[in-house]
This record gives C-alpha cells, sequence and structure tokens, in this order.
C-alpha cells in the first residue's frame, strides 16, 4: 500500500480521515483557506457507496498537520496532532504528507465526538467502514469545488442523498446543549427506544448546540433536546424530554417494518 507521489509544496495544511477498518483519504492545502472535512466525508461516501457522507468520523477519526513560516525565525515550524484511535497510523501519515519521522501529538480528547459506544451504533448502515479496503486516496482541489460554503456543500450532498429511492432506515439528528448527566440520559433513553423499535439501520447524529450553532440555526433550533427525523421524508421532530415513548415511535413511523 504506497500513496500515490504528491508534489508538496513547502507549507500546508493536511487534513486525513481514517476509517475504523483503517482505509484513509487526505487532502494538501498550500492555501489553508478551504474546509476539507465534509469534502473527504463525501468523497468517502462515494468511493465506498454509502447512504450518507459518515460525518460521525469527525473528530475522532481524524489527523491535522499545519507548517507555517515563522515570521521571527523565518524558520518552518510544524504543528501535527492526531486523535487517539488513529495515531497508531503515524508512519502512514509520514508518507503521505513528507514528514520523515516527525511525531504526531494526541489531539485533545471530546467524548462528544470520540465515544467508541456512540460511534459502535453507525455499524450496522456503515458496514463497509470498518472493512479495510486498502484504500489510501489523495482528494485534489480541482477534484471539489471549492467555491462553494461548506454549508452549501452540505446541503447539496443532503439534497443529493435524499433524492435516492434506495436510502434505508431512518437518519436521526439529536441536538444537546453540553455534554452532562441529562445528555448522557437523553442518549441512553434515546439508544434503548431506537434499538427496540427499529428493524431497519439508522443513523444517529449527535450535535452540541454549543459546539456547532450554525447548524442549530440551520436546522431551527430553539430548545433542547430536540430530535430530528432527516429521512424518511417527511421531517419530523421532537422538542423535550424523551419520556414518552410513543411520541418517539409517532415521529419514527415511516421507518419501522
Amino acid at each position: 500500500m504506497k500513496p500515490d507521489p504528491v508534489k508538496f509544496p513547502l507549507l500546508f495544511k493536511g487534513i486525513a480521515l481514517f476509517t475504523p477498518g483503517g482505509d484513509l483519504i487526505y487532502c494538501v492545502d498550500p492555501s489553508k483557506q478551504n474546509r476539507w472535512h465534509l469534502h473527504l466525508c463525501v468523497e468517502l461516501q462515494e468511493i465506498l457507496g454509502l447512504s450518507e457522507p459518515p460525518h460521525f468520523l469527525i473528530p475522532g477519526y481524524t489527523a491535522t498537520i499545519d507548517k507555517w513560516l515563522d515570521p521571527r525565525t523565518q524558520e518552518v515550524q510544524v504543528s501535527a496532532e492526531a486523535y487517539a484511535p488513529v495515531l497508531r497510523y503515524q508512519i502512514l501519515l509520514n508518507a503521505i504528507f513528507k514528514t520523515d519521522n516527525l511525531i504526531w501529538q494526541p489531539a485533545p480528547w471530546s467524548e462528544e465526538f470520540c465515544n467508541p459506544m456512540v460511534i459502535a451504533t453507525y455499524y450496522d448502515q456503515f458496514s463497509q467502514l470498518w472493512e479495510n479496503h486498502d484504500l489510501v486516496v489523495h482528494l485534489e482541489q480541482q477534484e471539489v469545488n471549492l467555491d462553494s460554503t461548506p454549508e452549501e456543500f452540505l446541503t447539496s450532498s443532503l439534497d443529493l442523498q435524499l433524492e435516492k429511492p434506495n436510502v434505508q432506515g431512518s437518519v436521526l439528528r439529536l441536538f444537546v446543549s453540553g455534554n452532562n448527566i441529562g445528555t448522557e440520559r437523553t442518549l441512553k433513553s434515546l439508544h434503548q427506544i431506537l434499538e427496540k423499535s427499529l428493524s431497519n439501520p439508522y443513523t444517529l447524529k449527535v450535535i452540541d448546540v454549543l459546539q456547532h450553532p450554525e447548524q442549530a440555526e440551520a436546522d431551527q433550533i430553539t430548545a433542547t433536546p430536540t430530535l430530528i427525523r432527516v429521512w424518511p421524508l417527511p421531517v419530523r421532530r421532537i422538542v423535550g424530554e424523551f419520556n414518552d415513548v410513543e411520541k418517539i415511535l409517532k415521529l419514527l413511523e415511516g421507518a419501522l417494518t
């Protein structure tokens, strides 16, 4: 497994996205002005034939590197971080980013985005991600439309997904406020209901409104917790505590078999 030869600039920002199975897709951005995470997810969706982009892999399965010029010393500085699940791939990261024997630092752990139990809930719908396809893919700038904003790119991707008649299962978003006992209780209760009620695969994306206010605004979130059924259409939502099982089952109607 050898990365394709790439002409690297001296200064750049690089982002690598791994799968639980060990596949890799990455980019090198000399301009440092583009947000690549969404593009990497969408490309991974296309390569592996996923029902939607695997945004839940971010940031827990990512590694980032930044090489810049110190204005005072005129020396090249390097910052390289990788989250715990992908730290073991340092040799591969150094190979694709041409950084020799650089020691990658562990990125700050976030239980909200990197909880293995939450990641594991996506296995049924995204089982391809847990398989190793021996992939090392370099996504180049000309392969994607970088003139669009991340929001436009995500919206366009979602629109294409919803047009596909073969999308199976439910796509859900849960908006919470912070990582606290209330959030943990909500997640536990919701997972129990979903596991008992849904026979088809489902995707549950947990979004903290404190960390992602733009997403909360886009989905018109006015209170937490809020559960939104994105697929199948029509879009439905529940606001408040999830103690009413019948109310949740009503929201899931159309996804039950």
